[in-house]
């Protein structure tokens, strides 16, 4: 490690204990300064999970330098409405719920697929070649950012709705329903609310 590399991890400690001193409402998990509700975010490859950040800071992470361990969450969401999926490729992925998310891992080296569920973001056990096969279809998922961009996928209730999403939505949409689910089917409270996520989604994405 570099001196000012070695220089600057220092400054960001001292930063991140700072900001755990102060008080008061969400806050950069990096300098400290308050944040609205409207912020950014970044991914911790090395603990797998997301940290806001004032956008002053979440630019130093824009650019996706290999072996980087914060990287930040792109803003824009992207409809595709062109989307190739049958039921029977659906099928093949043998997933218990008909919502899910799938994600690049840089550190597994594959694709992952996660479905939200009442005890939070489940990973289920992915059959490689029936993933091959949706990519095949769609080539547009080659653009799919590794760890900070997802397929998102609802063909919940007859939904036919496909995103290139960023991670921290899709944890959103988990925490909707880890927190609006009751008894065995969710209720209709959930669902609501799972439409409305997905009707905000689709009115600030592009396609």
């Amino acid at each position: 490690m570099s001196a000012t590399s070695s220089n600057v991890k220092e400054v960001l400690e001292a930063l991140r204990g700072f900001s755990r001193r102060r008080e008061g409402g969400e806050r950069c998990e990096l300098c400290g300064v308050a944040l609205g509700a409207d912020h950014s975010h970044l991914w911790q490859r090395s603990g797998r999970r997301i940290l806001c950040a004032c956008d002053a800071c979440a630019v130093l992470f824009t650019h996706r330098e290999e072996g980087r361990n914060l990287i930040r969450i792109p803003r824009d969401a992207r409809r595709l409405d062109s989307f190739r999926m049958d039921d029977a490729a659906w099928s093949a992925l043998h997933l218990p719920i008909d919502l899910a998310f799938f994600v690049e891992s840089s550190a597994e080296g594959h694709v992952i697929a996660y479905y939200p569920s009442p005890a939070g973001c489940t990973e289920s056990l992915l059959h490689l070649d029936s993933w091959k096969e949706i990519l095949g279809r769609n080539p547009m998922l080659l653009q799919m950012q590794a760890d900070v961009e997802a397929l998102l996928v609802d063909r919940t209730r007859g939904h036919r709705r496909y995103f290139l999403a960023p991670i921290d939505q899709c944890y959103k949409l988990t925490g909707i329903i880890r927190t609006e689910w009751q008894g065995f089917s969710g209720g209709d409270a959930v669902w609501r609310e799972v439409d409305r996520f997905f009707e905000s989604l689709a009115e600030r994405a592009y396609a």
